[in-house]
């Protein structure tokens, strides 16, 4: 159902960039609206759903597994009053302090670019402060096993600035249709609040917001929130890092990068955050011994494990194979040109470096959450940031001099470097967790069939790309992709592999 919920409002995302592209392709004004959109959109990265979930969701599930249904309102009461009074004073601060969150993002925007995205960040901020709110509800509602409604929510935002951008696009320039795109931003953060609320109104039975910081459960998840909260915080150092050294590079580069992320993030989402996101509740709720509640987490683990790899995997391959066809399908309309589709396609082909390690991390980091340890994954998360930071300057801006090719492809450079200190950060998780629980991972021989069947999927979608003549990118990508999926799909029954034997009798079903 997670799954669900997030492919529909991804579908409903790739439908906005698409018209997005249409409108903005790489201008000035899509590199400020690709900036400004980042900055507030920090405030829900770091008190939105991962660092909530991570604190919030063990606390208020295992006081529900111990029938402690009164202390589990009061807990949810505490924390939607504490999280709403800090998310109004953040937001406050940030509408005041645009024009220097603006310099230190983006400083090479100048003149007129930094002038809209000042006065796009002042307008999209208290979106996102809606949006923070939202995870609140979302916490509540997979807490409660109801997990489809929070994750199609965004289908609702998604609409709110497609109907902006169809209504206000003609006639109007890029700059003013920029603004109209944030103001849609922020309404439609309000209907996604307002389309959870019923939900998680009919799950309480005396539900009271408080600022009440002295019940020791509430004070259990501001001491998780806070290191999850610098985790999430370190995680998104590194994302401004990213938008700062695309500021550097050539007009459009901070646009492209924002395309190539809606598309990479994709599996990540709907395969690493559905698989994470259904398991925190269930390992939070486990009792028992230490033995036992070893046993039980090494058996969800590896499952969830297993079930992301079979479909990150020949995402991972695609990217890096066909990434043009996905990319010209998805935006290669209006202004958004060939060569524009060329360049999103490296920065896909880069991320396709980490994809894999990145997915499981997130399953990795659920199960120390679950173990009420939120400190763990802090540490690593630091190791990870400073490489990518640091790789990230070198790849981007010294190699495509060292490697001679024009400075726009440092763009790739930046999801290179990410995904290398992707897979640092994975091996530390991974072998901190063995060590504490006993012996996790995927089996070497499933790898191997999985990469071997995406690579004979990806040959199969080549040939099939080589032989069909010109089309449209939609219809090339259908035909294209068809092929690439049944090929590995085939491939992978052939081979026996549990999860597409799995995924077939369920389809069947």
């Amino acid at each position: 159902m997670v799954a669900a919920g997030i492919f529909l409002s991804r579908i409903a995302g790739l439908v906005r960039q698409r018209v997005f592209a249409h409108y903005f392709a790489t201008s000035d004004a899509a590199d400020a609206f690709a900036a400004g959109f980042r900055i507030p959109n920090l405030l829900q990265n770091l008190f939105g759903e991962g660092a909530l979930s991570a604190s919030f969701i063990p606390v208020y599930a295992g006081a529900r597994a111990q029938g402690k249904e009164d202390e589990a309102d009061r807990i949810a009461g505490a924390v939607a009053g504490l999280l709403g009074l800090v998310v109004s004073v953040v937001v406050l601060a940030g509408v005041l302090a645009a024009p220097l969150l603006v310099d230190i993002i983006a400083p090479g925007f100048e003149g007129a670019k930094r002038d809209l995205t000042i006065r796009l960040v002042r307008i999209l901020f208290p979106g996102a402060g809606l949006l923070v709110l939202s995870a609140w509800c979302l916490g509540i509602l997979n807490s409660h096993r109801k997990f489809f409604l929070s994750y199609a929510a965004p289908i609702i935002w998604n609409a709110a600035l497609i109907a902006a951008l169809l209504v206000f696009g003609p006639g109007n320039t890029e700059a003013r249709l920029a603004e109209y795109a944030a103001w849609a931003s922020v309404a439609g953060s309000g209907l996604q609040i307002a389309v959870q609320l019923p939900a998680v109104l009919s799950v309480f039975h005396h539900l009271r917001f408080s600022l009440d910081i002295q019940s020791p459960s509430v004070r259990s998840v501001v001491r998780s929130f806070f290191p999850a909260f610098i985790s999430r915080g370190v995680i998104q150092i590194s994302a401004f890092v990213d938008a700062l050294l695309a500021s550097l590079l050539p007009t459009g580069a901070v646009a492209a990068l924002g395309y190539a992320q809606t598309l990479y993030t994709l599996p990540v989402s709907l395969f690493g955050m559905s698989v994470s996101a259904a398991e925190l509740p269930a390992m939070s709720s486990i009792v028992g011994d230490e033995k036992e509640v070893a046993q039980y987490l090494r058996s969800r683990l590896d499952g969830g494990l297993r079930q992301i790899a079979f479909f990150v995997v020949p995402s991972a391959m695609a990217f890096a194979a066909l990434g043009h066809v996905i990319a010209a399908a998805l935006f290669q309309s209006g202004r958004f040109s060939v060569e524009d589709t060329q360049w999103v396609w490296g920065i896909l082909a880069g991320s396709a470096v980490g994809l894999l390690a990145s997915t499981l991390g997130r399953l990795y980091a659920s199960t120390y959450y679950a173990l009420r340890d939120t400190g763990t994954p802090l540490r690593f998360a630091l190791l990870r940031v400073t490489l990518t930071i640091v790789l990230g300057y070198f790849f981007a801006i010294q190699g495509p001099h060292l490697v001679g090719v024009p400075a726009r492809w440092g763009a790739a450079g930046l999801t290179i470097s990410a995904g290398i200190a992707g897979w640092l950060e994975f091996y530390l998780l991974r072998r901190s967790m063995n060590r504490r629980i006993g012996t996790t991972g995927i089996p070497p021989s499933l790898l191997a069939k999985l990469w071997g069947s995406a690579g004979l999927g990806a040959a199969a979608g080549w040939g099939a790309l080589v032989l069909l003549p010109p089309r449209h990118p939609i219809m090339v990508a259908a035909v294209v992709l068809s092929v690439y999926g049944l090929v590995y799909l085939g491939s992978t029954m052939a081979l026996k592999v549990p999860q597409a034997e799995s995924l077939l009798k369920r389809f069947v079903r």
